[in-house]
């Protein structure tokens, strides 16, 4: 570590003196409100307005933290987003925040907080020995030293040192709120460009909604000197937006982050809570938005850049940008003795911002001259200014205590001291737009060399930068592009009335003027480019080296840009380090992918409600009441809540179960059918839509019948079975299973946005909005007729598999010929608030009959009688239309639909499929085993007089899927896949089930038990 120079400046401490680095005045801090919090137990104090950060600095604090993989001591570098080292653990009353970014969280009284990734301290940090054996643990290192004796011998070891800081087991915060919105147009970002955007789209008459992450609007106005229509900029924004708050047709959200940017003007935000003890435990500090705009402006401006030379990494080394915050905005001067490294124009604003707090400046610039005004400024206020220098070193220790100096080429400058004492160096390296929002929305980024900075392209979405975000730093020129960024929106949604005049500011003398400096050339040292993960240039050539040439493969290799602050400080240094050792230029070498967040988000927010009982909630059928008041027993199903059975007096499930079915084989059952998918489906391209889905072809069907369809995934396996009914030319109602409802509904959704989008069709998802009750048995006809419908139930009239709209008690009424029992079946659907009314009145025609309610238990014995499949039970996640009997429609079907050429592979035409059938065991009344393996022997054990015991060298044909006792046939019925099933079950072969030890002979036969010819349907 180099000695620290002669002469070196110290800190100014007054004794007994609070907050030593404050200024006596000036700031947006409130001074008379004065908050005690501590650090690493010390109990400090600062004020009102205050961020962590600024508190920290305002007591002396400077280093924060540790660095991740050499353990290196860090202090605050920025003063948003962009600071990589100030995270600790958080502690506000009962809330906790294992990942703080002291940046951005606001002070509050009794806040506590500890540096990570340390011990026992920031300031004392055994792990620091790490940092005398980088040489051998560069980039990579871990993919070749951790190999042997394995990865697991080690994992304990790492999972130790890595990360940050420790979550809790617990979650005290009750379910976030999750709010949805609409508007015109969503200015992100409340600086000058987008107050200027907001407010012009405002007065032309759109519904704009303005975010902004601080907790203060006005962005680089509350720090930057700049008058705005007469007035200070931190005041013009304040009436600005209070303007904005007063028109009815503005939401102006403050502590917001856009965290992602999607398709269709849909945006995520995130809303945060003031930090105050108020808010009561069990109450999420947070809320996240989820908001459709018609039009996006994206003002979130520019992140100060570092600079890359030796040792650049020290505490005391920070962003010109943020140093002149600090100043300005909160009172916190960061040293008493400025060193200002620049290849650029906006650092001399931070030169005098020092200046005028009373530090000693001296501005090191990069370029050959500093321009005319800074000379002339900077000698009024008595900075000297070196030109076409560098700075090559810095020393100290835990603090910068000064800096080496020298020209371009490396060479000391005659007559020049080139050591300046220093306890600050405030550096800008350039700025960078803010583009990520842009990039999550699609949007092409290409470098601008003039500006040095990669900006906004073309975006396939309605969103436009303005502002810094799009390289127009200077205020005047900002609020110029963000004012004609309000009005572009406004013309392109159509909005009439006068033009507004836009805000009149004075331009600066600065023109940004950026000479691009990557590098320190020459220097010798390790120069650090990613503060956090302690990625240095030679890390960047060590992986060029080894073949790491992509920019993604380099970021994933070193870990370059994967630190909390997501790359802002180092992706753009990391490319040109790259490009140059590579030889290729910045835009040849690209971009990392930005994705969504945008900033971290705590997990309970994404979650919502979404926790709990609520994370997949059970739902209950309109006419669950009815079900209690009838002694129903009631289970999950799929995610519904509904009757397994209705048990009288003492009997058990098993005679519950046989009463039921042989009271719908013999008069009539009436059973909840609500829970059944209801998806509508309507437009002029509906039926093509609908053969492009399902196997069976819909094209065809005739208004008011209805077909029994199969849906395929794109594998060509059984996704859902169903019934699709036609209700007029254009308009459909399928019923998917009640369990995949929600899925069927997601499939058809994606199909029709992605794939077919200029279809003219719209899906809608009713399956709650109606109640279905289902009469079926013999005497179900004698029942339904007794209702009140206009409807014609005549079976000439509603034959089976067909469909009528019209009227039940005079609501509106559906009533469908569907059975999944093998009975005559009518399903009666009204709105669901009548459903309840509709059961009783069905319960009453039918007493007369011996009508008796049965549940889904009961169900499942009368569908296995027919060899109706429940999809998830009887198929499998490789089971195909043909291995259920039911490929002629595929193999017939002349156009595409989902999984059809997935159907024509050598896997799906193999003659030894698993395939349904019936299974009868051979001694009468034995029940098999539901998932019972059918085995036969191998050949050569068939052929040879062994006698292993039961389960040794047999080979499985399949399972059994569903298995019951029939009350109907009086013996044991199963539904099972067997390999080449349909062949076995025409011959009547045997087999053998196995299962727990035991095998049993049963005979394969067809899956329909019961009525085979169906005649029992058309009754």
């Amino acid at each position: 570590m180099s000695r620290e120079p002669a002469g070196t400046a110290q800190p100014a401490r007054p004794s007994g003196s609070e907050q030593p680095w404050r200024l006596a005045q000036g700031g947006r801090i409130e001074r008379t409100q004065t908050i005690d919090f501590q650090f690493e137990g010390r109990r400090l104090t600062g004020y009102a307005g205050d961020t962590l950060a600024s508190a920290l600095l305002a007591n002396g604090v400077r280093v924060v933290g540790r660095s991740l993989k050499y353990h290196r001591p860090r202090g605050v570098w920025g003063a948003g987003v962009e600071d990589p080292n100030a995270i600790f653990d958080l502690w506000h009353g009962h809330r906790h925040d294992p990942n703080g970014r002291a940046t951005l969280v606001e002070l509050a009284p009794d806040m506590r907080a500890r540096a990570v990734n340390c011990w026992p301290g920031p300031q004392t940090d055994l792990l620091g020995a790490l940092d005398h054996l980088h040489r051998f643990l560069p980039a990579g290192f871990y993919y070749k030293t951790f190999m042997q004796p394995g990865w697991h011998r080690w994992e304990g070891l790492l999972r130790r040192m890595a990360g940050f800081g420790q979550a809790q087991d617990f979650s005290p915060d009750e379910p976030a709120a999750v709010m949805h919105a609409h508007c015109d147009l969503l200015v992100v970002g409340a600086g000058p460009a987008g107050i200027a955007a907001a407010r012009a789209a405002a007065r032309k008459g759109l519904r704009v909604t303005l975010v902004d992450q601080q907790s203060e609007v006005g962005g680089c106005l509350l720090w930057r000197e700049s008058e705005i229509d007469g007035v200070a900029g931190g005041a013009w924004a304040a009436d600005a937006v209070g303007e904005l708050r007063h028109d009815p047709g503005v939401r102006v959200l403050t502590r917001t982050t856009a965290i992602g940017a999607f398709d269709h003007g849909h945006l995520v935000l995130l809303e945060r809570d003031p930090p105050t003890p108020a808010i009561p435990a069990g109450v999420a500090p947070y809320r996240l938005w989820k908001l459709r705009a018609r039009r996006v402006v994206l003002a979130s401006g520019a992140l100060d850049r570092p600079l890359v030379f030796p040792d650049n990494d020290r505490p005391g080394v920070m962003s010109a940008a943020a140093v002149t915050e600090y100043l300005r905005r909160y009172a916190v001067r960061p040293g008493e003795r400025a060193v200002v490294f620049t290849n650029n124009d906006s650092a001399y604003d931070c030169a005098h911002a020092l200046v005028a707090a009373g530090a000693r400046v001296t501005v090191v610039e990069a370029r050959p001259s500093a321009p005319g005004w800074a000379m002339t400024g900077a000698q009024a206020a008595g900075i000297e200014i070196r030109s076409n220098a560098m700075v090559v070193e810095t020393q100290g220790g835990s603090q910068v205590r000064g800096v080496r100096t020298a020209d371009r080429d490396g060479r000391r400058v005659a007559g020049r001291d080139d050591l300046l004492p220093c306890d600050l160096l405030a550096v800008s390296g350039g700025f960078s737009p803010t583009v990520h929002l842009h990039s999550h929305a699609g949007g092409r980024v290409v470098w601008d060399a003039a500006l040095a900075a990669f900006l906004p392209g073309e975006c396939p979405q309605p969103l436009q930068a303005c502002g810094g975000a799009r390289g127009v730093f200077d205020v005047a020129l900002a609020l110029a592009d963000g004012h004609a960024a309000g009005l572009a929106a406004a013309a392109a949604l159509g909005a009439g009335g006068n033009e507004p005049a836009p805000p009149r500011c004075a331009a600066s003398p600065s023109a940004y003027n950026c000479a691009p400096l990557w590098q320190v050339p020459g220097a010798k040292g390790r120069q650090w480019i990613d503060l956090a993960h302690d990625v240095t240039v030679g890390d960047v050539d060590l992986a060029a080296r080894e073949g790491y040439v992509s920019v993604e493969h380099l970021k994933r290799y070193t870990t370059l840009g994967m630190s909390p602050d997501q790359g802002r400080t180092s992706n753009v240094n990391g490319i040109a380090v790259l490009g140059a050792t590579t030889g290729r230029e910045i835009p040849d070498v690209g971009t990392t992918t930005f994705r969504p967040p945008y900033t971290p988000v705590p997990l309970g927010a994404l979650a919502g409600m979404r926790r709990s009982r609520l994370h997949s909630p059970l739902r209950r059928s309109p006419l669950h009441a009815e079900h209690l008041r009838m002694g129903a027993r009631i289970d999950d199903y799929g995610g519904w809540l509904r009757p397994a059975c209705y048990p009288q007096g003492t009997e058990s499930e098993a005679q519950t179960i046989a009463r039921e079915v042989l009271a719908v084989r013999q008069r009539a059952g009436l059973f909840d059918g609500s829970t059944l998918g209801k998806i509508e489906v309507q437009g002029t391209d509906a039926a093509r839509f609908l053969d492009l889905m399902y196997v069976n072809a819909l094209g065809n069907l005739a208004p008011g019948r209805v077909r029994y369809c199969l849906l395929l995934n794109e594998h060509g396996k059984v996704f859902d079975d169903g019934v699709v009914a036609r209700l007029a030319t254009e308009r459909y109602l399928l019923s998917p299973s009640s369990s995949h409802a929600v899925p069927v509904a997601a499939l058809l959704e994606e199909w029709r946005q992605c794939e077919y989008p200029s279809l003219r069709v719209a899906l809608t998802h009713a399956t709650t909005a109606w109640a279905t009750v289902s009469v079926t048995g013999p005497h179900a006809r004698a029942i339904v007729t007794g209702l009140d419908t206009d409807v014609d139930l005549a079976a000439a009239a509603l034959p089976h598999m067909a469909i009528a709209e019209g009227h039940v008690g005079g609501v509106p009424a559906r009533i469908m010929r569907v059975s999944f029992t093998g009975e005559t079946g009518f399903e009666v659907s009204v709105p669901a608030g009548y459903g309840p009314a509709l059961w009783r009145e069905l319960e009453r025609l039918g007493e007369a009959h011996g009508i008796v309610p049965f549940g889904l238990e009961s169900l499942l014995v009368l569908r296995a009688e027919k060899g109706y499949i429940l999809i998830g039970r009887d198929t499998e996640g490789e089971t195909e239309a043909d291995d259920l009997g039911m490929g002629a429609p595929a193999r017939n079907k002349k156009v595409e639909f989902i999984g059809r050429r997935s159907l024509l592979r050598p896997d799906s035409q193999r003659a030894d499929r698993r395939q349904l059938v019936g299974l009868l065991a051979i001694e009468r009344g034995r029940v098999l085993a539901n998932g019972a393996h059918v085995v036969e022997r191998s050949s050569a054990l068939a052929a040879a007089d062994a006698g292993e015991p039961a389960g040794s060298g047999w080979r499985s044909l399949g399972y059994v899927t569903s298995s019951y006792a029939s009350p109907t046939l009086g013996h044991g019925i199963a539904l099972a896949l067997v390999e080449r099933g349909r062949e076995r079950a025409a011959a009547r072969a045997r087999v053998q089930v196995f299962h727990l030890g035991e095998t049993v002979e049963a005979e394969v036969v067809s899956p329909t038990f019961y009525d085979a010819a169906g005649d029992r349907l058309h009754g």
